[in-house]
Parts: C-alpha cells; sequence; structure tokens
C-alpha cells in the first residue's frame, strides 16, 4: 500500500517514531500536530532502553544511530543497615542490567532529527478532538479549524483526545502513590567523598513502603545523575492526586519536600539521602503514578501509540522501548497490507495483547517495591532472586518484549 495523508496528534517520542514510520512506508503526506510551543528537548528526564530491545530497535530504523548513552551492566540492591555497614548501606543482591541510560530531550532530539525531511511538523497546534468522517478521519484544532486525513494516529499521552474516540471507555487509574524524580550533574558527587557507586551500576535503595532507583544518564553538558523514588505520598487528602498531572520542578509543594526529607532521614542510607539532596529545586519534581490498558488500539481510522494506547507503570522500564516497538509494529503492517483496514487489524494484532501484558507485569512490580513490600533488610541473594522471579511472573525480563516476527 502506497500514499494517502496521515496526521500523528503528539510530537514527543512516540510521535516522531509514528511520523517516520508512516513517511518511510509510503505515505503521501505526514503531519505531525504538537501542542506545545517550546522546546520538547529541555525535559531533563532520565530512562533506559533494554539493549536487546534496542538491537531490535536499531535494525529497523526506530531508534536511530548516534543518540548519546550511558551503559549499565548491573543492578545492585541496597538497605540502611547502621549496625553492619557503612554510609552507602549494605548491598544484599545484585543482577545483571543489560541497559542504556537516556536523557529524555536528547532521544527526543536525536528522533527529531530523524524525521524526514518531507514530514510537516506543526508547534503549537492544539486538537479538541477526532472523529471518524467516513472512509477518512477528522481533525477538530482548538482553534476551530478541522482538517481531514486517511489515518490519524493518537500519540498524545495520558490525556489523549483521540484515545477518547477510540475508546471512550479507557481512562487512566492512579496507582495510590507517587514518585518522587531529580536529576543533577555528577560533578556534584565529588561533594559527597567515598561511598559512590561504579559508573556502570545502578542502585535501588530498599525500604519499607517503597524504592528508589539511582542512575547515570547522558546530558546536554555532561553526565547527570538521575533518580526515581516511589513512595506513599502524605496522607492529608488535600493533594491532587486525581488525574494524571504533576507537580512540575520548582512547583513542588512545600509538604511534599517535607515529606521527602523525613523519608529520607528515616528510611535511606546517608551517603544515598546526601545524594538526593543534592537535587535543586528545579530539578525536582512529583509524579501521581497511573495506569491503563485498552481493549482495543484502533477504530475506524484511528490508531493508538505510545501512552495514548497504554499507560505503563516505569517499574518496567519499558516505556520508550514501547513507543518505538509502536512505530515499527505500524510500519511492518503498512508495508504488508493492501488496504488501511490491513493496516489497522495487523496493527491492533501485534500491539493489543502487547501492551496489556506490560500493564500487568509493571502492576506486580509496583506491588512488590511499593504497596507490599518484603523484608528488605532480611533476604538473602536467594531469597532476592527467587522473590526477583515472582515479580516477573513468567516474563524474561523487564524493559520490554521482544518484538515478535
Amino acid at each position: 500500500m502506497r500514499g494517502g495523508t496521515v496526521a500523528v496528534v503528539g510530537g514527543s517520542i512516540a510521535g516522531c517514531a509514528l511520523a517516520s514510520a508512516a513517511a518511510r512506508a509510503g505515505a503521501d503526506r505526514v503531519v505531525v500536530l504538537e501542542r506545545t510551543r517550546g522546546r520538547l528537548a529541555d525535559r531533563g528526564l532520565g530512562l533506559c532502553i533494554h539493549d536487546g530491545r534496542a538491537a531490535e530497535l536499531a535494525a529497523t530504523g526506530a531508534l536511530p544511530a548516534g543518540i548519546a548513552a550511558h551503559r549499565l551492566t548491573r543492578r545492585r540492591w541496597v538497605v540502611r543497615d547502621d549496625a553492619a555497614a557503612g554510609p552507602a548501606g549494605r548491598v544484599f543482591w545484585e543482577q545483571p542490567f543489560p541497559f542504556h541510560s537516556y536523557h529524555w530531550g536528547l532521544l527526543w532530539r536525536g528522533l527529531r532529527e530523524a524525521i524526514p525531511a518531507s514530514v510537516v511538523y506543526r508547534q503549537g497546534v492544539a486538537v479538541s478532538g477526532v472523529a471518524e468522517a467516513g472512509e477518512r478521519a477528522e481533525v477538530r484544532l482548538a482553534e476551530g479549524d478541522a482538517e481531514r486525513f486517511d489515518l490519524v494516529v493518537g500519540a498524545d499521552g495520558y490525556r489523549s483526545v483521540v484515545r477518547e474516540a477510540v475508546c471512550p471507555e479507557s481512562r487512566p487509574a492512579y496507582a495510590g502513590y507517587v514518585c518522587w524524580r531529580g536529576n543533577f550533574d555528577a560533578r556534584r558527587l565529588e561533594a559527597l567523598g567515598d561511598g559512590g557507586w561504579p559508573a556502570e551500576s545502578v542502585t535501588t535503595v530498599c525500604f519499607t513502603g517503597g524504592s528508589c532507583v539511582v542512575y547515570r544518564i547522558p546530558g546536554p553538558d555532561g553526565p547527570r545523575v538521575n533518580w526515581v523514588l516511589y513512595a506513599m505520598p502524605p496522607q492529608t487528602g488535600r493533594l491532587p492526586f486525581d488525574d494524571p498531572t504533576s507537580f512540575p520542578p520548582g512547583r513542588v509543594t512545600d509538604e511534599l519536600t517535607a515529606h521527602l526529607a523525613a523519608l529520607l532521614d528515616r528510611e535511606f542510607p546517608p551517603y544515598w539521602a546526601r545524594l538526593i539532596a543534592l537535587t535543586e529545586p528545579e530539578d525536582t519534581f512529583v509524579q501521581p503514578i497511573y495506569d491503563l490498558e485498552t481493549a482495543r488500539t484502533t477504530a475506524g481510522r484511528l490508531l493508538l501509540a505510545g501512552d495514548a494506547a497504554t499507560v505503563v507503570r516505569p517499574h518496567n522500564t519499558s516505556g520508550a522501548a514501547k513507543a518505538l516497538q509502536d512505530a515499527t509494529a505500524f510500519e511492518d503492517a503498512w508495508r504488508r497490507a493492501g488496504t488501511w483496514a490491513e493496516l489497522l487489524q495487523a496493527y491492533q494484532a501485534a500491539r493489543g495483547a502487547a501492551g496489556r501484558e506490560m500493564v500487568a507485569l509493571a502492576r506486580r512490580l509496583g506491588r512488590g517495591q511499593v504497596e507490599q513490600t518484603p523484608a528488605w533488610a532480611t533476604m538473602d541473594h536467594r531469597e532476592a532472586q527467587s522473590w526477583w522471579q515472582g515479580q516477573l511472573g513468567g516474563a524474561a525480563d523487564i524493559g520490554g518484549q521482544a518484538m515478535r516476527p
């Protein structure tokens, strides 16, 4: 199948990948509609992609070459042990961790630069809704205009307006806990002296009711330290966790800041508490944890990708890989299809069940690492390994599934 017009709603990681896939597959015209006017590349979050998934995605062209990445090989699980360990705590388990870490903004920039020149990328364009329009789909813009395309791809994240048309019954569900996130220049680690960790290692600090993952990422101005801390929020009932939003950098409340400080003092080995404290307020934010699965990823001439299709809790370390796999499956379905209906059917078959399986795994990981944490301090490596296999529940690993041929 060749030709046709495609609108991609959302221009971040999933949107860039889907736009490139549509152009490579042979669309006559591809338009990206991104509501943000500023630079998406300014986002400083860290993320990881499993080495196996990265190799598959590089081979298909979904993950462009040359994007800065930091190699990770091991994951150490640490608990506070004031009696028998030093300031960095006691390592009770170590496991292989075959991943590379990325800076969100640098990954997005690499994907944005790889979009073929034929693609029109429009910023500052808010989409208010989409609808089927006979053999086409209509995109309604917030300014009042409407445009029609042969296919509309929803890559517009948690609050997807395209999902409202495909699966209006699906809503992101709050998991009941939050994550504090932050990052800082790795040169600040010098202030901590001894007690650090190898550059290729991820550290998970474990405590009753939560855990915190710390690892290095590349940054625009050199290596950075990225951390994600999962825990229950203050039980005051005054914090607005009733929709998938966040307290962005610089706007974290005093209550949340104090809650984090108390948790670090009470639960963390001193080294890791001091490390988290190196983060500036403008590089710290709080995000309620949500997830979402949909019964279908297509309807009529509409298709969902990335977080618009499936929201997976971050414990699975699969969000970016999943978005790029969606683009790969989309391009493959396009090349095999003779009609739009065949394309949409093949994409649904490839990505529908895969997304639901990732949601289920991440829920198990969330229960085990936040909601129903084990007695970390009493575990040895054998018990930890057994616990981990129970978390996986038959999955090969975290980081997303291998693409099915």
